[in-house]
């Protein structure tokens, strides 16, 4: 691999001649820039990111943390992440915690090492000693659907327990009365919120006292979802409706169903939660919580790119809320 130190041989000037060439740090003659420009493409020269970020003490790099990559709901809004990031001059560094805390420090070091700008995380759940982490990187970080307790960072995030309501209002509006709900994991703050949104519309309906006996939770995964439907429908009471706290395990959910030889939303309505691309391609199409992925995603960059720049130095909260999409896996109860 060529160096420097063989442009500035091929060309015939010095190596400070060839670094305020390739930095634009001083005016050098067309003769001179021109023989520099020729041998760096002769030799197919490629600058040091590295040592170019220690005098510009920038090197045009957005880190980010997901915990799950094979998620399509993150898997979408890292597209827009990375799409904003390009389009500002941005190169995104992505890594995948697969939802573990040792995992997920080890690449907030990494990520340091790196002397990315800016960092934008998705964070894992059950790590207490995240906050401590982030304030040691002394780096402007925004964090995205997931709160966590440190005031310098930024966030994004969609209004969960609103989500929770609007499914559980639109399936006690066709009808159902006893209305399941599998959540995602215990103790995971999105999970837990879309939960209670759940158990405020019961009790709005007077119906409080039975969640307690209908509430299951999955991992946010397929194979929770199919587990949980399996374990309801082997219960003695069986539901008319479930709300589901993601697509994922919306899917899981159907297929659960299909093997039991429910119809979906005949026998059962279901509802999903994110809106992720594939759930209007499942069977039925999924009735399900829209979350604003491609706001979040915008307002992640946009926000870091911010404090980045120095254009604003207290943090920021933004709070999207979800709409519902009504497709066909959600019908009116009554007797068949």
């Amino acid at each position: 691999m060529a160096t420097i130190k063989d442009v500035a041989l091929r060309a015939g000037v010095s190596v400070t001649t060839v670094s305020h060439v390739v930095n634009g740090t001083r005016a050098v003659s067309p003769e001179g820039r021109a023989r520099v420009e020729d041998a760096i493409r002769a030799l197919g020269y490629v600058p040091s990111a590295v040592a170019r970020s220690l005098k510009s003490n920038s090197t045009r790099t957005v880190g980010m943390l997901i915990p799950n990559s094979s998620n399509p709901y993150f898997a979408e809004i890292v597209r827009v992440v990375e799409d904003r990031c390009f389009g500002a001059g941005y190169a995104l560094v992505l890594c995948n915690t697969d939802d573990e805390a040792q995992r997920q420090g080890v690449y907030l070091q990494v990520l340091a090492q790196r002397r990315i700008d800016g960092l934008i995380v998705v964070s894992s759940g059950g790590d207490p000693s995240l906050p401590a982490l982030l304030a040691g990187l002394r780096m402007p970080t925004v964090l995205v659907d997931r709160e966590v307790e440190d005031p310098a960072c930024d966030l994004v995030e969609t209004a969960h327990m609103q989500g929770g309501l609007l499914a559980t209002r639109h399936l006690l509006s066709l009808g159902h009365r006893r209305i399941a709900c599998i959540g995602g994991p215990a103790g995971l703050a999105p999970s837990e919120q879309r939960i209670d949104g759940w158990r405020m519309a019961l009790a709005e309906a007077g119906h409080s006292a039975t969640s307690a006996a209908l509430l299951w939770h999955g991992g946010f995964t397929p194979q929770g979802g199919y587990e949980a439907m399996h374990a309801i429908l082997r219960t003695a009471e069986r539901p008319s409706a479930v709300f589901v706290g993601n697509d994922l395990m919306a899917m899981g959910a159907l297929r659960a169903a299909h093997e039991c030889g429910l119809r979906v939303p005949d026998d059962m309505s279901l509802v999903g939660f994110d809106d992720i691309e594939l759930s209007a391609y499942a069977s039925p199409p999924l009735t399900t919580v829209a979350q604003p992925k491609a706001r979040i995603g915008a307002l992640a960059v946009d926000m870091l790119l911010e404090r980045i720049d120095g254009r604003r130095q207290i943090g920021r909260k933004v709070l999207l809320q979800p709409e519902l999409r009504v497709r066909d896996s959600t019908a009116r109860f009554g007797p068949a």
